[in-house]
Parts: C-alpha cells; sequence; structure tokens
C-alpha cells in the first residue's frame, strides 16, 4: 500500500474533533429597580465522553459579591448568585470554550419493546446503576405529558420489533416533517397538548413533544439542553449573537446481558442525530430543569430580556490563536 494511502485510511479511522467557542449573553432591563434577587445559570457545558469542557468563565454585572458553584439532581453544574443592592439592569455573559468528538449510534440496540420490558417495574429485581438513572426519565414532569394520543402518535413509529434506535430516527423524522418552526406559535408556559394539536412550536416544544411520545410508550428519555452550531447562507460571514439555545431529547437504550445501556440524543427540530454540531449543557426532565437562567426578584416592574448566542469553530476565529 502506498504512503499517502495508508495516511488517509489512518486519518479515516480517526474520530473527527472539533473546538468551538460559545458566548452566551443575556440582558435583563427593567422598569423599576430590583431590591433583591437570586438567581441559578445552567450555562456550563458538561463533561461527557465525547465533549470536553477546555474553558469556562461567567461575568455577571452588577457584579455579586460571591457565585457558588455546585451539582443539581442530574449531574449539572449551577451557578448561583444574589444582588442584594437596587439594580436597573442585570447583564450574564458566559464564555466557553468545548472540543467535540464525534460519536457513533450503536449497532446492535435492543428492540424497542424489550428496552420497554427491561425499564419496566418488577418486584424484588435490582437494577443496573445506568436503568436506575435512566428511570427519572419516564414519568410526567411539568411540560411532558403521558396521554394516550401521543401512544397513538408514536405506535405508526415503533412498530414490533423495531430497534430503539430506527424507532427514535422514524418519531424524529415524523415530528421534524410535520410540525413547523414558528417563534410566534408559543411561549414557554404553552402546554404540549396544545404543540400536538396546532402542529406548530419551536426546538423546545418539539423536545416536549417527543419526550411525551417516547415516556408515554414505556422509554426513558430525557430533554437536553445546549447549542448547535447553525451554518450561514452560502457566502454570507457567520453573525456574531445570531445564534440561540437549543434543545433536543436523549433516549436510554439498556444494553444487552452483561453490557452497559447508551443514551442517543435526536433532534426533532432538525431531523438528525446529535453529534460534533450540537454542544451540551446539561439535562433534566424537561425545560424547568435546565433553563438557561432562573431566579426570583423583588421589584423591578415591567422588564425585557434580550439574548445573543454565538457559536463559532476555532478556525473562523481570525488572528485569534487559542492553545488546546
Amino acid at each position: 500500500m502506498a504512503q499517502d494511502d495508508q495516511a488517509g485510511d489512518i486519518a479515516a479511522t480517526q474520530p473527527q474533533r472539533l473546538v468551538y467557542q460559545i458566548r452566551h449573553q443575556t440582558t435583563y432591563q427593567y422598569s423599576l429597580p430590583v431590591r433583591l434577587s437570586h438567581q441559578m445559570l445552567h450555562l456550563t457545558p458538561r463533561e461527557l465522553p465525547w465533549q470536553h469542557c477546555i474553558s469556562h468563565s461567567v461575568n455577571i454585572q452588577p457584579a455579586p459579591q460571591l457565585v457558588r458553584s455546585y451539582e443539581d439532581n442530574f449531574g449539572n453544574v449551577i451557578k448561583g448568585f444574589s444582588l442584594d443592592t437596587d439594580h436597573t439592569s442585570l447583564d450574564v455573559h458566559a464564555d466557553s470554550w468545548v472540543e467535540l468528538t464525534s460519536r457513533s449510534l450503536p449497532q446492535d440496540a435492543l428492540s424497542w419493546d424489550e428496552a420497554v420490558m427491561q425499564q419496566s417495574y418488577h418486584g424484588g429485581q435490582s437494577m443496573q446503576p445506568g436503568m436506575l438513572d435512566a428511570s427519572n426519565f419516564l414519568f410526567e414532569s411539568s411540560h411532558v405529558r403521558i396521554k394516550r394520543e401521543f401512544i397513538r402518535y408514536a405506535a405508526d413509529c415503533f412498530r414490533p420489533g423495531l430497534s430503539v434506535v430506527e424507532g427514535v430516527r422514524a418519531l424524529m423524522l415524523r415530528i421534524h416533517d410535520e410540525f413547523s418552526f414558528d417563534p410566534a406559535a408559543t411561549t414557554v408556559s404553552t402546554p404540549v397538548t396544545e404543540v400536538f394539536v396546532n402542529r406548530r412550536g419551536v426546538c423546545q416544544d418539539f423536545a416536549h413533544l417527543m419526550l411525551s411520545c417516547l415516556r408515554s410508550i414505556g422509554l426513558a428519555a430525557r430533554y437536553v439542553s445546549g447549542y448547535l452550531l447553525t451554518e450561514p447562507p452560502p457566502g454570507q460571514p457567520r453573525l456574531i449573537g445570531a445564534d440561540a439555545s437549543h434543545a433536543w431529547v436523549s433516549v436510554y437504550c439498556p444494553g444487552r446481558e452483561g453490557e452497559e445501556g447508551v443514551w442517543i440524543d435526536a433532534d426533532p427540530t432538525n431531523g438528525i442525530f446529535a453529534d460534533t454540531s450540537h454542544i451540551t449543557l446539561g439535562w433534566g426532565r424537561d425545560f424547568l430543569d435546565v433553563s438557561p437562567l432562573r431566579g426570583v426578584l423583588i421589584g423591578g416592574g415591567q422588564q425585557s430580556m434580550q439574548v445573543a448566542v454565538t457559536v463559532m469553530p476555532k478556525d473562523e476565529i481570525g488572528g485569534l490563536v487559542f492553545a488546546v
């Protein structure tokens, strides 16, 4: 074999690695002074087998005296802070560098009905740690419902004997094909049943819908919050601040006897399985568990919010050299 050919074959077998800079800026303006504000941030990228958080920093104005970091029940990193002096604006700027490695789907996944049987409760039977963790994502939550209409909708995608991967693919593509992306159609409080009827919404709506279908048929599935690298139109530059937070789902596929189960990430908004264009912040039962910024305040009157997100590949950052 020629040396060049051999080098090409070696390169083809190496996992793809990409480095991104993510800038996420949230600005609140208040019509009256805020007397007291307690806030929680889900803006720290998770450390995962396919994702390495190289660095992460948060700048908050006005600056709190203390920013506390801790993990929630799902292993997500939370940064919490309080402001007890009057302020009429709040600016939170998170800056992260993340390295992603390509990942592949399981080639020998269980059938979905066998997976449901394994995830069902059986009295007196111990559960593997992975299965026990997955059981947190089998039930209804604030934005996810278990209903007969979701079972019927998913039934066409999950035929008896079909693998978990193929069933998830079919459901993901059906939602992608039959629902329209419409930012004006819903708010963060729109029920998933209304989204189902109107066939319109945004990424978090489609994630909640897919979760409702999966949990209704007995598959454990969690809500994933993060970012998506979007591509500008041909010939156009990437716009700074034009991206947004993204959401998709992760479905648990139990392993065969003696094997660990795996999670499969599916993006119904775009009809694709997540890979090196999806950056994971955290996961939970639904949006409320991992909203990027959430808190309570006293005062403030009317408020407005602006969010600017930029996901930039390292090789597109002109003139900037970053050692990894």
